[in-house]
């Protein structure tokens, strides 16, 4: 008989935590790019988010010789802190070395915008892990999911799915994200940000 050998979590370089809400109502929601973000990379690397570690779903990969963590905080959006300063404090991960992914309503759908560090720009999962964490040091990338219609309210807009027509711009800005977070590990931030902001 053969035993797949269990893997194990040590040694973090990196963290990539992609924001979302986890319930399965959720998870196609503009709210819910930083998930759909996380999954394509662990896609990417053939790997499942299936370990619940650090109030999180999480996968380690190597991405260019660097240990990185892939998170989805399953703590819902709002208190995505709990989860990203659980898994910083016990790898001892700086905040320059964790990578926030999250949804921007004030970008178009497909559009990118990288940042190595900034406010939390009225974003309330980006406001709570500042909080806990202290710092606003972290890069980010911020996928476009479109600006809210004048008569629909925010919270309805951001939990809304999105149209098949935006679907396949979603997935292009997706590909580019995960191409763009690779380069950030690699300590290519500003090589991330000239080819996609």
């Amino acid at each position: 008989m053969f035993f797949r050998k269990k893997e194990t979590i040590g040694g973090i370089e990196y963290i990539i935590a992609g924001l979302g809400n986890p319930d399965r109502k959720y998870e196609n929601t503009r709210h819910n790019a930083g998930f759909i973000t996380v999954d394509a990379l662990a896609d990417k690397y053939g790997v499942r988010l299936d370990r619940i570690k650090y109030k999180s779903l999480c996968a380690s990969v190597i991405i260019n010789d660097k240990k990185v963590l892939l998170m989805k905080p399953s703590t819902y959006m709002n208190n995505s802190g709990l989860a990203v300063k659980e898994a910083m404090s016990f790898f001892k991960v700086p905040p320059e070395k964790t990578l926030i992914i999250f949804d921007d309503i004030s970008l178009d759908v497909g559009k990118l915008r990288i940042r190595r560090k900034g406010s939390d720009g009225g974003h309330n999962g980006i406001k709570n892990i500042i909080y806990l964490s202290g710092s606003d040091q972290f890069p980010r990338i911020k996928i476009g999911v479109g600006k809210k219609p004048e008569k629909w309210d925010l919270a309805d807009w951001v939990l809304s799915s999105f149209t098949e027509s935006e679907g396949k711009l979603l997935n292009e800005s997706v590909d580019n994200a995960c191409d763009a977070a690779q380069l950030i590990v690699n300590g290519q931030t500003d090589k991330a940000m000239n080819l996609y902001n």
